[in-house]
């Protein structure tokens, strides 16, 4: 590690700067987990994208739409699920399986449940500081589904 580079994760600084205090992973709903999931999830994509290529932003987004979409996640999450540990895999079922109060405008019922499932997983990894473990699952995911296309 370089000379001065802090080891300390952006949620931690980000707790450390707007004095947020500690919340207990286990009291958050599903669904919260999923709230923040999302959004790391879609952070982690583009992230891969514009490191790749410098391109235009539509581009940029053609490309990050087709990951963040629920068919794709509930493929991610089919792909890596034997990789899941058992506190993962009751993290992916509550959400899975909780009451949603939005429909989806694209896909599948079941697709969008299994997204769900998939950004409380991508929360919850990120709430808990594992975040290398929720980009070794995603890189395995990615390769898992890439290889199912060709």
């Amino acid at each position: 590690m370089e000379e001065g580079v802090s080891n300390i994760s952006l949620l931690d600084k980000i707790k450390d700067l707007f004095a947020t205090g500690e919340q207990d992973i286990n009291t958050y709903s599903p669904l919260v987990l999923a709230y923040i999931g999302d959004c790391i999830y879609e952070l982690v994509v583009r992230s891969i994208f514009v490191c790749e290529v410098n391109e235009q932003v539509q581009k940029l987004h053609k490309k990050t739409t087709a990951y963040v979409k629920a068919a794709t996640q509930a493929s991610i999450i089919t792909a890596i699920m034997e990789d899941l540990t058992e506190d993962e895999k009751s993290v992916y079922k509550r959400a899975r399986n909780s009451k949603q109060h939005t429909t989806p405008k694209n896909g599948s019922l079941g697709d969008y449940h299994k997204a769900t499932g998939f950004e409380a997983v991508m929360g919850y990894l990120y709430l808990t500081d594992k975040e290398d473990r929720m980009l070794m699952l995603l890189k395995k995911g990615f390769e898992m589904i890439k290889d199912g296309e060709n």
